[in-house]
């Protein structure tokens, strides 16, 4: 008999430009696997992968949102004010906040629109 095992989920996120895009997502924290001209896997650690595309539509990229837990949202936080990602790259970057559904998180589009969500429970 055999069982029903997944090994991992991954989200498909669309690239206005995707070299920019990529950069983006290196100066985050993301690792590359697989690059081609038109998908490249992207992960941070065991547990946390997508797939970024180079192929963009707006009211898709404008009304996705990917959520992050993380252990450290500070450390995050921190890393993305360090690196000026808002700056570097146009987009916006949300206040760290504790949440009243007992998380404390910050908010960070991509440059394709993509909002972001990262998180650590409290």
């Amino acid at each position: 008999m055999s069982t029903l095992g997944s090994v991992e989920l991954k989200a498909f996120l669309p690239a206005r430009d995707y070299a920019l895009s990529q950069n983006f997502y290196r100066d985050l924290g993301f690792s590359t696997g697989s690059i081609s001209d038109e998908l490249t896997y992207f992960h941070h650690g065991d547990h946390c992968a997508f797939l970024l595309q180079n192929f963009y539509v707006k009211e898709f990229a404008e009304n996705l949102m990917m959520h992050l837990l993380v252990e450290d949202v500070d450390a995050w936080w921190a890393k993305v004010q360090e690196a000026d990602l808002a700056g570097r790259y146009g987009v916006r970057c949300g206040e760290l906040q504790d949440q009243p559904w007992g998380m404390r998180d910050f908010t960070l589009n991509d440059p394709s629109g993509v909002l972001w969500r990262i998180a650590q429970n409290t």
